[in-house]
């Protein structure tokens, strides 16, 4: 997709959700990364309403590496896969300890080498937390990436990959958080309103667009 084309893309969505932000609850990276980790096929909304609660019992690693999982799984049940979960954001904590000093690293690879930090959620950290330019994908990037033709893969690294290479790099983070308001509130994954989708007409990448209408 040429740049004229991508820019335009980033101006209409801008014009639709001009208030497009995270909408994950957090003060600090270490709360941003186990917010982000609770938030694996969960919404933000219900993330927020656990971590709420949670980081006033268990305000940092050193807090929550006490914990064996079972007295974690009940805080956090509601968000689901709850005990894979524990066992990360808390075998995460304890490596926090032994290797970082209880800080959140602020570099690529070591968020991955972290249990249960993959490339997405390390690049929410490091945009979210640490003000880098990232543009992580998750499930709403990577269906209306593809959708759209900003990026034709079957996996998110790959859509990543791509999007790395189309858009300017200083619009990577905004670009992250508009994708993602336009894939909740317009181009949903069963019913996308294409009707009222400002892309449609010109932008959107036209056999998406057909296979969704029939």
């Amino acid at each position: 997709m040429i740049s004229a084309a991508v820019d335009r893309i980033l101006d209409e969505l801008e014009k639709l959700y001009p208030e497009a932000k995270a909408e994950l609850h957090f003060t600090n990276p270490y709360e941003t990364l186990i917010a982000t980790i609770l938030s694996a096929q969960c919404t933000d909304k219900r993330v927020n309403m656990v971590t709420e609660k949670l980081f006033r019992l268990y305000p940092d690693a050193y807090a929550m590496a006490k914990l064996e999982p079972e007295e974690l799984e009940p805080h956090i049940k509601s968000c689901g896969l709850y005990h894979n979960k524990a066992k990360n954001i808390i075998a995460a904590s304890r490596a926090l300890i032994e290797r970082f000093d209880g800080q959140v690293p602020c570099d690529r690879k070591q968020l991955m080498s972290l249990p249960g930090v993959g490339q997405k959620t390390a690049g929410v950290v490091l945009l979210a937390a640490f003000g880098d330019d990232q543009i992580p994908v998750d499930t709403h990037v990577f269906r209306v990436s593809n959708r759209i033709g900003l990026a034709c893969s079957d996996t998110p690294n790959g859509v990543e990959n791509q999007l790395r290479e189309v858009l300017p790099k200083e619009r990577w983070s905004h670009a992250h958080h508009l994708l993602i308001w336009h894939g909740r509130r317009c181009c949903s994954a069963r019913k996308p309103a294409c009707e009222r989708c400002p892309l449609r007409e010109e932008l959107c990448n036209d056999k998406m667009k057909h296979t969704e209408e029939t």
